[in-house]
């Protein structure tokens, strides 16, 4: 098997993006088209599924967890149809086995969120059997755990208590992490 990437696929430029994180989707799609690719978007397994059954793309990013499902099923689906597309699986639940299970069903990458435009972009251009460089600046450890954190609060309609007991956190302690300004 070549490390070059294949010729096809050079050329067919089709993405699919799989959230159900409407706002990400729409960003990570406009950023997307922005480095020239021909964006397609989905908001569950079945949407995803759909788009590759009828269309399969030359490359994915789809959400590890969704709402009807797991995003590996559109990974997996998309590795049978089209074998050389490349997928990366985005979530913000990452541990090592999933990262392992995300490999096994055919992504080439495992991100965690908040992933930015960029980490997605190397990820789905890096050579085959390359792992994409490290990024130069990447989000503080505070900055990771704040974006978490409010992702939740959104999550459970901006409901302080809520959050915190889906955070396994005082209130209090979450409405001073809340009132501060985000860390950089």
């Amino acid at each position: 098997m070549s490390d070059a990437p294949n010729v096809e696929m050079m050329l067919d430029h089709r993405l699919l993006i799989v959230d159900d994180d409407k706002s990400f989707l729409e960003r990570l799609a406009r950023a997307m088209e922005s480095r020239g690719f021909e964006v397609t978007t989905a908001e569950s397994v079945a949407e995803g599924l759909a788009q590759v059954a009828s269309s399969p793309p030359a490359f994915a990013v789809v959400d590890m967890r969704l709402a009807d499902g797991n995003g590996i099923e559109v990974i997996s689906a998309l590795k049978e149809r089209r074998p050389d597309a490349r997928g990366v699986i985005l979530t913000g639940y990452g541990n090592i086995a999933t990262a392992v299970t995300a490999v096994k069903y055919g992504a080439v990458d495992y991100l965690a969120k908040p992933a930015d435009a960029d980490d997605v972009y190397a990820a789905l251009t890096a050579a085959p059997g390359q792992k994409a460089e490290p990024p130069e600046k990447p989000m503080s450890a505070d900055r990771v755990r704040w974006e978490h954190i409010q992702r939740i609060y959104e999550l459970c309609g901006r409901n302080v208590s809520e959050t915190a007991r889906r955070l396994n956190m005082h209130r209090r302690t979450l409405q001073r992490i809340l009132a501060k300004r985000a860390p950089r």
